[in-house]
């Protein structure tokens, strides 16, 4: 391909780019509010003012808008633990503030939101990722950092706690799922937050 012709196809890709986001973004909002079942390509295609073969220009299927969204969200979670992590916090308090993040993107995002949906459609949704074992994974290894540092209260199993932090992350996702609205999350994610983390922490 000549510079000419790079030059020619680099606003298309732009194009595409944004068209997708765009796409998702949409799929993700109606998800959110309407679940997997009830919404439709064309729904998403009304949503974005595109055609039906406009999204299936850039998505197969329903399914494959759903696996995107939860790749997409995958995605965001190592720039969301750098940024925790540059701001030199022990152990512990990175676990609780990553936490934290999640709840406000779940209440803030409607691709958070979407995912968190879609997770209670799985058996609709062949191969889509569990989330829970990859936050069980970071958290776990965040407490056995914090236990080796001293910060966790002795006695603590971090893996265990670290599953009981997760089973309270979706216990906050069922909440959204099942009527509590966004605006109330952080709110209930703070009481619950502020009682394990008073149980985790040594002294």
């Amino acid at each position: 391909m000549t510079t000419q012709q790079r030059l020619r196809a680099r606003p298309k890709q732009e194009r595409a780019v944004r068209t997708r986001a765009e796409i998702l973004r949409a799929a993700g909002e109606l998800f959110a509010q309407h679940g997997y079942h009830a919404t439709s390509v064309q729904d998403v295609a009304d949503r974005t003012g595109m055609t039906k073969g406009a999204v299936y220009f850039h998505f197969s299927s329903k399914e494959e808008l759903a696996l995107a969204l939860a790749t997409a969200h995958s995605a965001s979670l190592p720039p969301l633990i750098r940024e925790v992590q540059a701001k030199g916090l022990d152990a512990l308090h990175t676990a609780e503030e990553i936490l934290n993040r999640a709840c406000v993107s779940l209440q803030n995002d409607p691709v958070t939101r979407a995912v968190a949906q879609l997770q209670f459609e799985r058996p609709a949704i062949p191969g889509l990722p569990l989330p829970h074992a990859e936050w069980t994974k970071l958290l776990a290894a965040l407490l056995t950092l914090a236990k080796f540092n001293g910060e966790l209260r002795e006695g603590v199993d971090p893996e265990a706690a670290a599953r009981a932090l997760v089973a309270a992350l979706l216990g906050i996702q069922h909440l959204v799922a099942t009527g509590s609205g966004p605006a109330d999350l952080f709110t209930r994610w703070c009481e619950i937050r502020d009682l394990l983390f008073q149980a985790l922490h040594a002294g």
